[in-house]
């Protein structure tokens, strides 16, 4: 006798865990593309550049003078800094804020590795954006210009840093731009198909977490030196100031 055939639902099971993030099609593919570019060039090309720069900080008033001479010398200092760093972090930002508004993480119910990177990664990004406007425009649009009196760099940083909740600011800032970069080299080999395989991405793991115990280390040596000394007169000649707006 044959059997009738059966209209039971099969049951799928379901995986746990979190759905991996997909590249997207089409515009979101491209957009994505560009933020993880974006985050390497220019951003993280600046980002080393800044720290480098600041590191001179660690040879004295004298060494740190001249290097911030050097850089306000180039010629379209403005533009550069325009196309080159704002607009990108910019973009890199906001882009980065709708990927975290579309993304799917739930550390509560899944606490796996990659959940918990994914996450980390979001809010130091956001914690960064907002420490970089703000010590851009504490340090680069308000008060003495420092492109018209590069001498009064070292003591302009140093009168933000002797506040304590300025300089806690600053620690937080550093912690989370290192990771956030040296994350960010981890998630762009991946993406782009420069490390294939877990063996090969582990390795680049160690190489990247390297890469931000190092920026941690630099910043938190710069940090040290403009406290250490004592505080530089920071004023024109005169005590007036020469603001951004004020030009």
């Amino acid at each position: 006798m044959a059997s009738a055939p059966s209209t039971t639902t099969p049951v799928v099971k379901l995986q746990q865990g979190v759905a991996p993030l997909r590249a997207g099609q089409g515009h979101s593919f491209f957009w994505r593309r560009l933020h993880s570019l974006t985050g390497i060039v220019p951003i993280g090309v600046f980002l080393i550049e800044h720290f480098v720069s600041n590191a001179f900080a660690t040879k004295g008033p004298g060494a740190y003078t001249k290097q911030v001479e050097f850089l306000s010398s180039f010629p379209f200092v403005v533009g550069l800094e325009l196309f080159g760093i704002w607009l990108p972090i910019l973009f890199h930002s906001l882009y980065g804020f709708y990927i975290w508004y579309r993304g799917e993480s739930n550390v509560a119910e899944y606490p796996w590795t990659n959940n918990w990177m994914y996450s980390a990664q979001r809010w130091t990004g956001a914690i960064a954006f907002f420490y970089m406007g703000w010590h851009t425009w504490h340090l680069r649009f308000s008060g003495v210009h420092l492109l018209t009196y590069p001498g009064s760099a070292f003591g302009k940083v140093q009168h933000e840093l002797f506040g304590t909740w300025a300089f806690l600011f600053y620690v937080v800032g550093i912690v989370c731009a290192s990771w956030h970069f040296a994350y960010g080299l981890w998630l762009f080999a991946a993406k782009w198909g420069i490390t294939q395989g877990p063996i090969a991405r582990r390795r680049w793991g160690y190489v990247c977490a390297l890469i931000g115990v190092t920026f941690i280390a630099v910043g938190f040596a710069t940090l040290y030196s403009f406290r250490a000394t004592p505080q530089q007169p920071f004023q024109p000649m005169g005590g007036e100031t020469d603001s951004f707006t004020m030009r």
